[in-house]
């Protein structure tokens, strides 16, 4: 298997996922931002002699490709030209991924200029944005665009979107868009498609086993870092802009953590607390496992397993900033692992947070829609599916099972859960809304449906995230442990 953890973003440990889209989206390759690639000088259609490309044109000419994860593009970017400043870097990285949220929009519009890709769809960028007429380009981004270059920009910007396909104005490939539109409708896959053309908020979840969350906000605020309450999930804030959070003393002391409301919503659908045993089956970096350490006042054990020792590695910075002391991080080899047997029936509460192809994160990794593959969908459904066989083995009796997911498609999804419940009938759904409102959380009754839990961008201030909680029966119990969600 390709990891655990493998699909935050999934396509990160495949490779097959990181070629280039070659045109599946339906458009020509021009259409792609991938082709007519003369970005380093050269000539332009017209024959005239560009000049040599600004760093962002640079940025844009290594990332456009979609090769690899955008943000290890953009790294290794940053590595090579030191002479860039913390300013530079942050215009580069807004457009860019400015322009992979909207590549086939742009590309689409950009048909009609000339000369490199790149600085077309940098300009529909930086215009969209409102930088030109700000007057804020400088030279990390681009020079004041020509007479003819401002006559093209003014018309693209004037064509109007109604008439385009929703994949070319959601800036989709045309399998996930015809997906969307049959989940949601042609109406509610627009509105979700337009929301994931802007960028995500930055979302904390405050560490209760340092702080409450009024004591965090007037913290920030100390600070000058303007935040608010996120009704969805009780612990979440959200931050106004970017501030430099690794410089926050807040931060630092570990009363906050960074995390998404949605990736909140999963850990509090286990109901763990004091004193149980619970097993974070695909850790990652940590980011659900010190939620649930802090949920359980850090009494009880967390066991946060993830086949890959790097990912876990990344956590101990995290987890010594928690104070969390409940935690046992321990890679695996596989899910025939020992160490996973001797937990065997012994876990209060398993959460599976499973690889997948991460769309709902898409507004964060936009790259991921133009790496993706309806093939790596197929390879992950039996991934999550052996996931799932070996999470059902560990939850004892009267116990909890959560699988969630970041993704907004069916087939990791709702289609996942039956087949879990057809495959294992001795575990029983609980409704999410009940589960969540034990826990202070506000959920939206459009964010629950037949129990499930599904947060989708455009309604609910999250990413989007799928969630569904079953309960083990215990046949020891009267009716078969049929009672109320413990919690």
């Amino acid at each position: 298997m390709a990891g655990l953890k493998a699909g935050r973003p999934a396509s990160r440990a495949d490779p097959d996922a990181r070629r280039p889209s070659r045109g599946r989206s339906g458009a020509r390759k021009s259409d792609e931002a991938g082709g007519d690639r003369r970005s380093r000088g050269g000539r332009s259609r017209a024959g005239e002699t560009q000049p040599a490309a600004s760093p962002l044109i640079a940025a844009l000419h290594e990332t456009l490709p979609c090769l690899v994860p955008a943000d290890v593009v953009l790294r290794g970017f940053f590595r090579a030209h030191p002479e860039l400043g913390r300013r530079d870097r942050a215009e580069i990285a807004e457009t860019v991924f400015d322009v992979l949220r909207n590549r086939r929009l742009y590309a689409h519009l950009a048909q009609g200029g000339a000369g490199p890709i790149e600085r077309r769809v940098a300009l529909l960028s930086v215009a969209g944005r409102g930088l030109l007429e700000a007057g804020t380009p400088g030279r990390t981004l681009l020079p004041k665009p020509e007479a003819d270059e401002a006559a093209w920009l003014a018309h693209a910007q004037a064509v109007s979107r109604q008439p385009m396909s929703l994949a070319v104005r959601a800036s989709l490939p045309d399998w996930l868009a015809e997906r969307l539109q049959t989940l949601l409708g042609e109406d509610g896959a627009l509105s979700l498609g337009v929301s994931l053309l802007k960028s995500a908020p930055l979302q904390l979840r405050v560490n209760t086993l340092k702080a409450q969350p009024q004591a965090v906000l007037e913290a920030l605020s100390s600070e000058a870092i303007a935040a608010r309450r996120v009704p969805i999930a009780p612990l979440a804030l959200e931050l106004e802009g970017h501030p430099a959070l690794e410089r926050s003393e807040t931060f630092l002391s570990g009363q906050c953590e960074v995390q998404d409301a949605g990736s909140q919503l999963l850990a509090l659908l286990t109901g763990a607390r004091r004193g149980q045993t619970v097993i974070d089956l695909c850790a990652g970096a940590g980011g659900k496992t010190l939620a649930l350490a802090a949920a359980m006042h850090s009494l009880g054990q967390v066991f946060a397993c993830d086949v890959s020792a790097s990912r876990l590695q990344r956590m101990r910075p995290r987890l010594l900033r928690s104070g969390a002391t409940n935690v046992q991080p321990f890679a695996i080899d596989s899910l025939a692992d020992r160490k996973l047997q001797r937990l065997a029936a012994r876990a209060d509460a398993v959460l599976v947070d499973a690889p997948c192809t991460g769309t709902g994160t898409l507004r964060r990794n936009p790259d991921i829609k133009w790496r993706i593959r309806p093939e790596d969908l197929e390879r992950l459904v039996g991934e999550q599916r052996s996931i799932l066989e070996a999470a059902a083995r560990l939850v004892r009796p009267g116990g909890v099972l959560v699988y969630g997911t970041c993704s907004l498609l069916a087939e990791e999804n709702e289609a996942q859960a039956a087949w879990f419940e057809a495959a294992h009938p001795n575990f029983r759904r609980e409704d999410a809304h009940e589960a969540l409102a034990a826990t202070g959380a506000q959920i939206p009754p459009d964010a629950v449906r037949d129990g499930m839990l599904r947060c989708l961008p455009d309604r609910h201030e999250t990413d989007g995230f799928f969630g569904v909680r079953w309960r083990r029966e215990d046949p020891s119990s009267p009716k078969g442990a049929r009672h109320a969600p413990e919690g």
